[in-house]
């Protein structure tokens, strides 16, 4: 049975999800509605020509900080300074770019244009969060997601330049670890993923950890540090 939401922010047991992880139907993106789905660990994900969508999955894939494994060629990478990072200064940049990159190969894209303006405005509002991986002055890779409290939810990534996205995510879990963030939410597993240290865990489990990490509803504001070179 999929939930029809209506227009109170209140969704459904998340252990309520079918098999593939649809949980609930319609409602809207208002930030409210976005940080309360988020809270509990779902996620809007839907095409143009679909109604909105809420997921829950499960199993989930997630990726501790102090879990994460830097391969020894992205070592090297990083260390020869072709790239700079920086963090929430181009958030409009980075999500049109993880939408039509999929859509220049072929690929359908979640991201739609509403997708993109309620996202931006969770980062006008201090929880959206953009990493950028520049080359030469020009935008080669990055990825974004939504912060709460303890926990750091990922969205999607794009590349442009060969391991810019892998750049950008050292970069956000090296960050993450100095912000006391415990827990990165991959939500579906790759095998690109789990090379860097992320591994399954029940939905039950990941409900649990989101109980423990997520006191507060308060948004942590733009990070926008000074560039950093890698």
């Amino acid at each position: 049975m999929i939930y029809q939401l209506g227009p109170e922010i209140i969704f459904p047991p998340v252990h309520l999800a079918d098999m593939h992880g649809l949980l609930a139907v319609g409602g809207d993106l208002s930030p409210e509605r976005l940080i309360a789905a988020y809270r509990q660990g779902i996620f809007p994900w839907y095409s143009d020509n679909d109604p909105l969508l809420w997921w829950f999955t499960s199993p989930r894939l997630i990726l501790a900080p102090v879990e994460f494994h830097l391969p020894k060629r992205l070592a090297r990478e990083i260390r020869s300074g072709r790239f700079t990072i920086t963090f929430d200064q181009a958030f409009d940049q980075v999500i049109e770019a993880c939408a039509t990159t999929r859509t220049q190969y072929g690929e359908e894209t979640w991201i739609t244009k509403e997708m993109q303006e309620a996202y931006c405005h969770l980062h006008t509002l201090g929880y959206g969060h953009s990493v950028e991986c520049w080359e030469g002055g020009k935008l080669a890779g990055g990825l974004y997601g939504i912060r709460l409290d303890r926990v750091f939810f990922g969205e999607s990534m794009f590349t442009r330049i060969s391991n810019a996205s892998k750049v950008a995510l050292t970069a956000l879990v090296s960050l993450l670890k100095q912000q006391g963030v415990q827990l990165i939410d991959c939500q579906m597993t790759t095998r690109h993923l789990l090379t860097f240290g992320a591994r399954e865990i029940s939905g039950q489990n990941f409900s649990l950890k989101l109980q423990q990490l997520i006191h507060s509803n308060k948004a942590d504001g733009n990070w926008n540090h000074d560039h950093t070179k890698c």
